[in-house]
């Protein structure tokens, strides 16, 4: 019973460390949706830091802690917020996870180089983690020992450990349930662009939470430096062994995420204390995490509000070289091919032709990243192991005395087993969970698979020779670089033939739109088994050609975090191409290389690598695709300034102008005083599609602007660039005079202007009390709420998800009642509810307008706001058509508006001439 104590003890000051640092995962993540990889490199800085401030200069435990805890790790949380996790937020799931890893690389080499920058050329003293210097903890020195159970003993630096933790817990939990600060994180990740809209500073809240974040991961790396030591490695595997205590609480609940942890660090303890069938399995006690890991992910940890099975959340980037002839898209690269082939014969030396060979290899092993990442849209970090496990493989099969090619395909036939295997969690998960899932297997692979000496011959592994390709073998370098082109060559072609068959269609198909394509018959199992097994053939065929150009393959050659580093290498270049995976393994092999004549420092290029995340937070889709978009930006440019010079020179050589366009009637009345709102000229829309061609719109006080029109026409575009969610590319939005054009969404709402959006505007995720208190935190003005409102009062701790459709609608608009903005701007308010609650929606708008809100209402249904409306605007092709009192509508104006045919009524007409047509609506 005491052994049974001191194991349950023991592993909850371990635990406690674990459900510190998924606590800080859980809070970042729930705040804005990006799972940082990173989170246990910010806790190894903060631990250098610590360990220097001690250790180097000698000061106490009580000052050094406070400033790496409280102020080195949030400044470190607020700067990776401002240069990266800002951009980040808005850039798919493949780009977010791809910087995160550049970070867990290039943090711990930036705190490592700068103390080697103050040692050897500023001469400070400080200790370098290599002298092996004994890293202290937070608590009292000397360490104290307790026996409180018998023979169980419990020391200060556990007791420490576990207060500590318990106490940032407790804290993190109250904030983000008891104060505004957690209010406004959980609104702004629930619906980002609500909260904007509700006066929430959605940059703000996201820079918060990243503080909040990076704070419990410095206290989670000081408390953990103790048993870790400084070493980065530990600290990553410290992450994803607290990545499952996150993962079972959802990745939403503090107090469940804190317990997971608690318990993971127990049955760890217990597995490594009891389980004597564990001994006969090498690597399965140090496993635990990453079986429960992937356990965790598959029971729980299905994406809230997505399919099982579909494969990405972010739909394929544009190909911004489709209008280039293809040969104009082949050339740059087959002169690439030409160049390096000359280089190779006639100028490279044996060396560096064996780096660029190498550097091929790698580039082999990444188009397997093309095929599962950049066309299926799915985060597999299994590759390496896919490739050590093929290798392997092949070398055990030959050590057999099969003829080499036979042990090559036994090989590949490995790997592409193991894909197979590996797209079963696939079936179920997606995104970030996929990605934590296929890590979860490749550590199982290292920790157990890789271990069994009868697979991986100990250390020693095996040998795989040269062969021969009849006029050559590949002992030369020379043959190795046009054989790995030629193979190269031969899988873009398997790719490019794959993308533009039927397979290669159902599969996109899949990745854009998953129930739709479902809804047809494309099995979406089968596009993720046919990508994953051809994915993991080309690693393992890779795999078997590195452990050939190098003689043998041992279980520690490829590690599986090997994995990281490669795909954030592929993705940086661009995932989509087989250049950018070519470009990819060339710079991973060289670039140490070139390096070293700049710099001893072994630090130097994991950090360069490490930043490249940052423009992926930029350019999520890679640098070439980066280039790619400028070219073609470039293109469009110089098309639209030669069509306006044949313009031009038709009108003059005709001797006529232009027809003169019909200028369009600003909405407002007589008399009344200068417009609360007022649109002028503006011009709108998105990307390349252009949907508002020049509005001029006023809303007065106390009156209603009714905008209609057919669907496509641009009035929620008009909406969104009133609220503020949309920013013109010309044009002014004036608020009482002055120009807001320029502020964003929150600065709008915090000086009156209130946009109820189309559907429902309201925080699915936070209670109705919650919803309300976005907007008033005033309890008082609540409460006059709920006594306008008795059902609203009988279900205030219900999630407003959870509401029926015309209570949602209710919710978003009684806020305005008890604090009248300026401005309501509602974009159909009436959308799928019961007459009964239109009828309600509308009488408040009325008590609005009484009360000297000026209301722009656009709404599908004419006659309820017909009913209602001072003022009526027809909206045809992106502009104001027609605009004027309500009772100058009549029923054959409202069709022609609505139908787009005649006239209006006889008087202006609906559309200026030669209006052109327009690309939607949003």
């Amino acid at each position: 019973m005491t052994e049974l104590l001191g194991y349950v003890l023991s592993g909850l000051v371990t635990g406690a460390v674990f459900a510190l640092m998924a606590s800080g995962l859980t809070l970042s993540y729930s705040a804005t949706g990006v799972f940082n990889f990173a989170h246990g490199a910010v806790g190894f800085l903060t631990a250098l830091i610590f360990f220097e401030l001690t250790a180097g200069l000698g000061w106490p435990v009580w000052v050094s802690g406070p400033v790496a805890i409280v102020l080195v790790a949030p400044l470190l949380g607020y700067l990776l917020h401002r240069l990266m996790f800002r951009g980040l937020a808005a850039a798919g799931e493949t780009a977010q996870i791809v910087a995160t890893i550049g970070l867990t690389i290039a943090l711990p080499a930036l705190g490592l180089w700068a103390v080697d920058v103050l040692v050897e050329t500023f001469g400070a003293d400080l200790p370098k983690v290599t002298e092996g210097a004994s890293a202290r903890g937070l608590g009292p020195r000397p360490v104290h020992t307790w026996h409180p159970f018998g023979g169980v003993g419990i020391d200060s630096d556990q007791v420490t450990t576990f207060a500590l933790a318990v106490l940032a817990a407790g804290t993190l939990w109250a904030v983000m349930r008891q104060t505004p600060l957690g209010l406004r994180m959980r609104a702004t990740v629930d619906r980002r662009g609500l909260a904007a809209l509700r006066g929430v500073d959605a940059d703000a809240a996201s820079a918060q939470a990243w503080i909040l974040s990076s704070t419990l991961a410095g206290l989670a790396g000081v408390l953990a430096v103790p048993a870790l030591g400084l070493d980065s490695n530990a600290f990553t595997v410290l992450l994803f062994a607290s990545a499952t205590a996150a993962v079972f609480g959802r990745l939403q609940s503090i107090p469940v995420t804190f317990a997971a942890g608690l318990a993971l660090g127990v049955v760890q303890n217990l597995v490594a204390g009891y389980a004597d069938f564990a001994e006969k399995v090498t690597g399965f006690r140090t496993a635990v995490p990453a079986i429960l890991l992937l356990g965790g992910l598959l029971v729980l940890g299905r994406a809230r509000g997505r399919t099982a099975g579909s494969i990405a959340e972010d739909a394929p980037p544009p190909d911004y070289l489709a209008d280039l002839p293809r040969w104009r898209r082949a050339l740059p690269w087959s002169l690439s091919v030409a160049a390096l082939l000359v280089w190779t014969f006639a100028l490279g030396d044996d060396y560096w032709v064996g780096l660029v060979a190498q550097g091929l290899v790698l580039a082999l092993i990444f188009c397997s990243f093309v095929v599962v990442t950049g066309i299926g849209g799915m985060v597999n970090l299994a590759q390496a192991s896919f490739a050590a496990l093929a290798a392997l493989s092949a070398g055990l099969a030959f050590s057999k005395g099969l003829p080499f090619p036979l042990a090559v395909l036994i090989g590949v036939l490995a790997a592409v087993a193991a894909g197979i295997l590996v797209a079963l969690p696939a079936l179920r998960l997606g995104g970030r969970v996929l990605a934590l899932a296929t890590l979860a297997l490749a550590l199982l692979a290292d920790q157990v698979l890789f271990q069994i000496d009868a697979f991986s011959n100990g250390t020693v592994g095996w040998k795989l020779p040269a062969f021969s390709l009849g006029f050559a073998d590949t002992n030369d370098p020379r043959v190795r670089v046009v054989l790995l082109l030629a193979v190269i060559g031969l899988v873009a072609l398997l790719i490019r033939n794959l993308e533009r068959s039927a397979s290669g269609r159902a599969i996109l198909a899949v990745r854009s739109a998953p129930a739709a394509a479902q809804s047809i018959g494309i099995s979406g199992t089968r596009a993720k088994i046919t990508l994953f097994a051809l994915a993991s053939g080309i690693a393992g065929l890779g795999g078997v050609l590195y452990a050939t150009f190098n003689g043998q393959i041992t279980a520690t050659d490829l590690p599986a975090l090997t994995g990281f580093v490669w795909l954030a290498v592929v993705v940086l270049q661009g995932v989509r191409r087989i250049g950018g995976a070519v470009l990819g393994g060339l710079i991973t092999a060289l670039s140490p290389e070139v390096l070293s004549k700049i710099t001893d420092s072994q630090y130097v290029g994991l950090i360069l690598f490490g930043l490249g995340g940052m423009v992926l937070a930029r350019h999520p889709d890679g640098i070439l695709a980066q280039f790619a978009e400028r070219r073609y930006r470039r293109r469009k440019r110089q098309e639209r300034l030669t069509e306006a010079k044949a313009v031009a020179v038709a009108v003059a050589r005709s001797g006529t102008g232009p027809a003169t366009a019909a200028e369009p009637v600003p909405a407002g009345t007589g008399g009344v005083a200068g417009p609360v709102l007022r649109l002028e000229g503006v011009v709108a829309g998105y990307g390349d599609a252009t949907v508002l061609r020049g509005v001029d719109l006023e809303v007065p006080a106390g009156k209603v602007v009714a905008l209609l029109g057919a669907n496509g026409v641009g009035k929620s575009t008009a909406c969104a660039v009133a609220g503020g969610t949309l920013a013109p590319t010309a044009g002014r939005v004036l608020l009482d005079g002055t120009d807001v054009t320029a502020w964003p969404a929150h600065r709008r709402a915090r000086q009156g202007v209130y946009l109820a959006p189309e559907g429902r505007g309201v925080f699915p995720a936070l209670t109705v009390e919650e919803n309300l208190t976005v907007w008033l935190p005033s309890a008082a003005d609540r409460a006059r709420v709920y006594e306008r409102l008795p059902k609203l009062a009988g279900r205030r701790t219900v999630a407003a998800g959870a509401l029926s459709g015309g209570e949602q609608q209710i919710l978003a608009l009684a806020p305005a009642l008890v604090r009248p903005p300026r401005v309501l701007v509602a974009d159909e308010p009436s959308l799928g509810l019961a007459p009964l609650v239109v009828e309600q929606v509308f009488e408040l708008f009325g008590e609005l307008r009484d009360r000297g809100v000026a209301l722009l209402v656009v709404e599908e249904k004419a006659s309820e706001v017909l009913a209602l409306a001072d003022t009526v605007a027809f909206m045809r092709l992106g502009r104001i058509s027609w605009a004027g009192d309500r009772a100058e509508v009549d029923e054959d104006r409202l069709t022609a508006a609505y139908l787009g045919i005649g006239t209006a009524g006889g008087g202006r007409p609906l559309a200026p001439e030669g209006a052109g047509g327009m690309e939607g609506d949003r």
